[in-house]
């Protein structure tokens, strides 16, 4: 009886992105990251014709890219104010963040002092104790 082929073990996969996927984790367009794939700052492989990137270099960017400021928050979107809308003591704040629309409601004296206004980059950062869970369907 003849014993059964062995196969030989294969290195865990490595865990890749899209090229699109990266640009949404990195709130830039498809266009910056080739830009920054000819200037050496990344690099992507191909997959079936596809561009595609480790896991770990987009975080990698993204700790890069966060690493000036200090917060103990760790959700920050970045993206651009779309809208606001002032009273006498508060103003609602409605934010695109990549695919996601954001809404804040702050003090008028705050959206005063950030001078926010439909078009200026910002960043929601979000720090709760509290998830409010939904049903789906």
């Amino acid at each position: 009886m003849n014993a059964p082929e062995s196969t030989p073990e294969h290195e865990p996969s490595r865990p890749m992105m899209s090229i699109g996927a990266a640009a949404q984790a990195l709130a830039v367009s498809v266009d910056t990251l080739r830009r920054w794939e000819k200037a050496g700052r990344l690099t992507f492989e191909r997959e079936g014709g596809r561009r595609v990137i480790e896991a770990a270099e987009v975080a990698s960017l993204l700790r890069e890219r966060h690493a000036g400021g200090r917060s103990s928050a760790r959700n920050r979107l970045e993206g651009i104010v779309l809208s606001v809308k002032r009273d006498t003591v508060m103003a609602q704040v409605e934010m695109a963040c990549g695919p996601f629309r954001v809404v804040s409601l702050m003090s008028r004296e705050a959206a005063d002092e950030l001078e926010l206004q439909p078009g200026v980059p910002c960043a929601a950062v979000v720090k709760s104790t509290n998830v409010v869970v939904e049903t789906v369907g």
